[in-house]
């Protein structure tokens, strides 16, 4: 095991990775900028590396800095969390040339699987069915020239990173044109990459991923499958595990196609293999294509922690270490449902306007049977250089039916300073077409007027909810605290 790590990361996924380590016995070095240096990652962790700038280009995605931060403290690895340079390829390689561990997968297989468009091409080559599309040289006008080919509707696709970042919708070629630049722009801020593909647009699709493991000795496991189909401009809010959609062929289909693929790719540690789902045929069947891997952690992780009493960083950790994923296919176990909601700083009735300021918590928000993974403690400020994820709500039950009545517990002011998404988490669960698991990537945008209207309900009367959801809670559905995993791996819930 590793003496020490530098955490290469902020917020909510700092604090996770912080509070892992330190349990495990691991000197937590969080590397962070000037306008999170007082921050909760910071407070938590054992050494703080200060890093020069606070935008993100100066600092999270220096990887020179980030380097030589983990090298002045002693550190042996570095986890680079989700978003930033955690699928960078070239850091990954930087790393290993400065004698670090970089805590994610083989630099060949994220530079294979990371790219959208190689991805694509490997798992066709795999049997693996993908969406029709165009990934070849993405000079602007071979882009256009393809679209024909392609046709209309279509994606234009950043071919890093994820996030939905990068990713413009078109319907004719006018708005192609127009599209192009922006989008190139937006990959090469958020990825340092400007590469486009285009996808054929998929009419009310549902977003499924499997996560996988696998360890440096052969064995690759998955640990089933997740829901990601509410998305607001192609950004995810709410996940939950396992998928209302999937019936045991579906999932047998995608999890073994996640598996293989990751085999064949060389893979080793923790990622995720995403699909889109189409709608049901006469005969109940879902038709389905790869979409793409993110070779890293997940934002949405913590609902597969809690239906598998796994904690994913300890096993990154564990696997970036040497060891062996303590069990096979078949010891892995799934109790009941999980549903994350994503609390971000932005003002869901004022067209999801980023807000900003002090973050005060509701007084019970620490007690009332959620888990929540928070990047922000009572007083914090939240700086304006970052993304606007301010915490995560999980709710575990032991069927979906309970999971949706402890998710319209949580109250509009979860955080009652800054505005934040809160209020929608229980507008989600009134909805009755949410409540059928009856949605796809283009419902919550559609939806957001009805649930906007709702979300306006009297104070009072989610106080109660939230009362009730805590009783739930305490009742055998929460999953606040510590639990003992399978396979003598221990799960911590960050709370």
């Amino acid at each position: 095991m590793f003496a020490a790590v530098l955490v290469a990361n902020r917020g909510e996924i700092a604090v996770r990775i912080i509070r892992t380590l330190r349990r495990l016995g691991v000197r937590a070095v969080l590397a962070a900028s000037p306008a999170d240096r007082l921050s909760l990652a910071a407070r938590e962790a054992d050494a703080v590396a200060l890093l020069r700038g606070s935008s993100a280009a100066e600092s999270y995605l220096d990887g020179e800095q980030l380097i030589a931060a983990a090298m002045a403290h002693g550190c042996a690895a570095v986890h680079p969390g989700y978003g930033f340079l955690a699928e960078s390829a070239a850091f990954a390689r930087a790393c290993a040339a400065a004698g670090l561990v970089f805590i994610g997968p083989p630099p060949g297989a994220m530079e294979l699987l990371g790219d959208k468009a190689r991805a694509r091409q490997f798992a066709q080559g795999l049997g693996i069915p993908v969406v029709p599309g165009y990934d070849g040289p993405d000079d602007d006008e071979r882009l256009l020239a393809a679209a024909a080919e392609v046709g209309f509707p279509l994606l234009v696709k950043a071919r890093a990173g994820g996030g939905g970042r990068g990713m413009r919708a078109a319907g004719s070629f006018e708005e192609l044109r127009a599209l192009i630049p922006a989008a190139r722009r937006e990959a090469e801020a958020a990825f340092g990459d400007g590469g486009l593909l285009l996808e054929r647009l998929v009419e009310r699709p549902r977003h499924l991923e499997v996560q996988v493991l696998a360890d440096a000795h052969g064995a690759t496991v998955h640990l089933g499958e997740r829901e990601c189909s509410l998305q607001r401009r192609r950004q995810k809010l709410v996940e939950e595990a396992p998928s209302p959609a999937a019936d045991a062929a579906l999932r047998a289909e995608l999890t073994g196609a996640a598996v293989r693929l990751a085999r064949a790719a060389g893979y080793v540690n923790a990622g995720t293999v995403e699909f889109l789902v189409g709608e049901a045929d006469a005969g109940g069947k879902r038709p389905w294509y790869f979409l793409e891997v993110n070779p890293r952690l997940q934002v949405e992780h913590p609902v597969t922690e809690a239906v598998t009493g796994l904690d994913l960083v300890e096993l990154q950790v564990r696997i970036a270490a040497g060891e062996r994923l303590p069990f096979a296919q078949e010891d892995v176990r799934f109790a009941g449902h999980a549903i994350e909601f994503r609390v971000n700083a932005e003002d869901p009735a004022a067209e999801f306007r980023p807000t900003g300021g002090e973050v005060r918590w509701w007084p019970g928000a620490q007690s009332a049977g959620w888990r929540v993974d928070a990047g922000y403690g009572d007083g914090d400020r939240v700086p304006g250089f970052y993304d606007s994820l301010l915490a995560k709500v999980v709710v575990h039950g032991q069927t979906r039916e309970e999971a949706v009545a402890l998710l319209r517990g949580v109250p509009p002011g979860l955080i009652e300073t800054p505005r934040t998404t809160a209020p929608l988490a229980q507008a989600l669960a009134d909805d009755p077409e949410f409540v059928r698991g009856d949605v796809h990537t283009g419902w919550l945008e559609a939806r957001l007027p009805a649930l906007l209207a709702r979300a306006g309900a009297p104070a009072a009367a989610w106080a109660a909810a939230a009362a009730a959801a805590g009783q739930l809670a305490r009742g055998g559905g929460g999953v606040r605290g510590a639990g003992v995993g399978r396979g003598g791996t221990r799960c911590a819930v960050a709370g």
